[in-house]
Parts: structure tokens; sequence; C-alpha cells
């Protein structure tokens, strides 16, 4: 099946999708995408940012849900108004939200959003995969074991499924890791409760400054910011009307998950967290197995967040979207400078705060409500063949409006803290660098 006409980036596909996602199957999906880093990351957020970093990880999960009921919403909206959205798969639905409310200029900032978003979490479970595999071959068989090796090996080991097409072809991979960070969550909450039992004393926390709240809030807005890769999984279901109920349900699962671990990561440990929480809590059997739960979840979420980027670059390329040799070399190569990268800037959790302070905001927070109030103000033109939208409630726009401006502030802040940190910290040597050139 050819590629579809490039202004468009559809393919004229049957009307009835019988084997599209379900409401279970896609808030599965949004889960397997955006919950293993968080689990890891978010006890040292509440930490940078004290006890009221617990309510802001409530907040914006409440507030991404909502948010993305609005994206799905808005989506509708524009497969409604635009008839070859209706008969046609769309390889890039959220740009395709941006240009129906904003044209060119909305359709450009998302694209460069997502792909930047996207793009950097790849980097962040593949970073995140290799150094949790390196620790564990250094205390069990290998101790000199480099992660920079693991993560070429882990690249070279996962690249046959980011072959896949699109979310409904690898339904499994979300499955997978889903599962594995449940059952990871629950053993790490199990840890943490015995921890607690141990005579560490008094439990110190860390003096809260504006650049570690807000680096903190940037990394707990990345935790919830899926909202790049949902418009793809809402173009996969079987009725996408229905997808606001698996943003609903995906959301509950992922701050089922977060928020004991993060609370007990907090009260337990204190200023002694790590960026990665595995990093702290007592070493011992359960501390490995959690550590290759864990592990199995970054490298299945890495296929689920890196596949939507490899669809829009795929569409800009005019790569067909049947499986030919076109898909796997322009895969390997996306993989390849993901991998580059990484190496290049082995440092986590100051990539993870730059990309939730900053795009991810973006599109989690301030546009999804603003492209949604943008279509509902559009009136048909005499050539058009649809009706117009109800008004939008006055207590809805103040509420989109509030949504809006938070987004902006918090990310200008947690960004401006995110660049400050990358620069300030202690410069971390490339992979490719051997130690006697660095010091040359």
């Amino acid at each position: 099946m050819d590629v579809g006409p490039i202004n468009t980036g559809i393919e004229q596909l049957s009307e009835e999708k019988s084997h599209g996602l379900g409401i279970v199957t896609c808030a599965v999906f949004i889960v397997g995408e955006i919950a293993g880093s968080g689990v890891l990351a978010l006890p040292a957020a509440v930490e940078g940012a004290g006890w009221i970093g617990l309510v802001i990880i409530v907040l914006c999960c409440l507030i991404s849900a909502y948010t993305g009921k609005i994206l799905g919403e808005a989506w509708v909206i524009v497969r409604k108004r635009t008839p070859e959205y209706q008969t046609g798969h769309v390889r890039y639905p959220y740009p395709a939200i941006g240009e129906a409310a904003m044209g060119k200029f909305g359709k450009h900032l998302v694209s460069v959003s997502i792909n930047f978003t996207l793009f950097g979490v790849g980097v962040v479970f593949l970073l995140l995969s290799a150094i949790n595999i390196a620790d564990l071959l250094k205390q069990h068989i290998w101790p000199e074991v480099s992660f920079c090796y693991v993560a070429a090996i882990v690249a070279a080991l996962l690249l046959p499924i980011t072959w896949l097409g699109t979310p409904a072809d690898f339904w499994f991979v979300a499955v997978g890791a889903t599962c594995a960070t449940a059952i990871a969550c629950c053993i790490m909450l199990g840890v943490m409760i015995h921890d607690s039992t141990k005579n560490f004393g008094e439990v110190i926390h860390k003096e809260v400054d504006f650049t570690s709240f807000s680096v903190a809030f940037g990394t707990i807005c990345f935790g919830f910011g899926g909202h790049p890769a949902f418009p793809t999984f809402q173009a996969d279901m079987r009725n996408q009307s229905h997808f606001g109920w698996a943003v609903l349900l995906g959301y509950l699962i992922v701050l089922l998950m977060y928020f004991p671990v993060s609370t007990a990561g907090y009260f337990v440990y204190g200023k002694h967290l790590q960026d990665n929480v595995l990093e702290t809590i007592s070493p011992g059997v359960p501390h490995t197995i959690i550590s290759i739960l864990i592990i199995c979840h970054l490298m299945l979420g890495f296929c689920i967040v890196i596949n939507p980027f490899c669809q829009e670059i795929e569409h800009l390329c005019r790569v067909p979207t049947k499986f030919t040799y076109k898909r796997i070399i322009s895969r390997t190569t996306i993989v390849i400078i993901v991998l580059f990268v990484a190496e290049t800037i082995p440092h986590f959790g100051s990539i993870l705060s730059l990309i939730g302070g900053s795009t991810t905001t973006l599109l989690a927070y301030v546009l999804p409500p603003l492209f949604y109030l943008r279509l509902c103000r559009q009136k048909p033109s005499l050539i058009d063949d649809w009706e117009p939208e109800p008004e939008v409630p006055l207590f809805k726009k103040v509420c989109y409006g509030e949504i809006i401006l938070v987004g902006v502030i918090a990310g200008v802040a947690s960004t401006y803290s995110a660049l400050k940190s990358l620069i300030t910290d202690e410069f971390t040597v490339p992979c490719y660098v051997s130690p006697v050139r660095a010091a040359g």
C-alpha cells in the first residue's frame, strides 16, 4: 500500500477497525509509555520540591488526564471535519490538530515539540536501561563493565521490535511493560517499608530552593507527560470517541504506581534519595528483581515512545507504511542517533528535567486546551460540510485559561532551572572519549 498525499499523511483504509485498540488496551499503552522512568525519578523529585511535591503529583495527574481527554476531543472534532481522516490512517494526528487549530504554525510547533520530546524520552529510556543492566552485571557477573557498551547492546536487541508498524501491531509490548512496572512497584514499596524499620535515625530533608523546586516540577511533569503519543494511540482505537475513558483509566493506574512509592521514598530516605531510586534502596534479592522488572519496562517502553517519532520522520521522508527495507533503514538510523546522544550525555536526570519543563509542559498543559478552544470557535464556510461546535461554557474557558497560564509559568521556570543545572553540573565525559584525551 503506497503512501497517500503528503498533505494528509494518510492511507486509505477500511472504515471499520475491527482489530483496533479497545479502552483497556489503549489504557495499557498509556501506562506502558509513561510509567517506568517516573517510578524511578519521582521520589527524588518530591525530595527536591518538599512535601508539597506529593500534592503536585496528584494535581499533575488530574490535570494531565483532563488535558489528555481534551486532546482526544479535539482530534474527534478535526476528524469529523476532515473527510479523508474518517476513512484513513493518520500518521501524525497531533500535528494535524495543530494545523486545524492554528494553521501551519500550529502544525510545525507541535511537530518540533513532539520530535524533541519523544526523541529525548527514548534517550532517557535507553540510558536508564543500560545503567541498570550495568549495575546488575557489576554486582553479580562483570565488575568492570561499562554502561556505554551495554547501551549499544540494548539498542541492538531492541532494533527488530522498533521495525514494527504502529501501536496496534505490538500490543503485547505495552502489556509486558505495564505488568513489569506494576509488580516492581509492589516489591519496591515492600523494600521501602522494610528499610523504614532499620535504625537510620531521624530522616533529614534537603532545603528547598527555586532551582530544586523548578527542576522537581519538570521531572514530575515528565512523569505524566504522555500526550505526544496519545493521538497516535487514539488513531488506532476501534472507537476513537472512547479515548477519554482510556486516558482516565491509564492515569488512575499510573497514580496508583507513583504515589505510594514517592511517598515512601520521601519519608524513609529523605536527602539520601538519588535521581534513580534504585541507587537508594537496600541491596538484596528484592532489589535485583525490581531492577530486572524496571529494565524490562524501560526496554519495552523505548519501543513504544520511539514509534510515533519514527512514523512522523517516515512520513516526511515518504517511507511507505507497509513493511519494506526503507522502514528498516529509517528506524535503524533513528536508533543509532538515539544511541549516539545517550553515549554523549550520560546524565539522565538533567535531560529528564529539561524535557519535562519545556516541550512536555507545552504538549501536555498548554496546547490541548488552546487548540480545543480555537477549534470550538471556528465557523464553517460556505463550502464546508460540518456543524460548528457548541459554545464552550465560561467556567470551562476560565479553567482552560488557568491550566494554560500555570503551564507556561511552570514550564519557563523549570526549563530555566534544568538548563542551569545542565550547565553547572559536573561535566560527564562522553562514552566515546577516553579519559586520557578528556584530561588533555
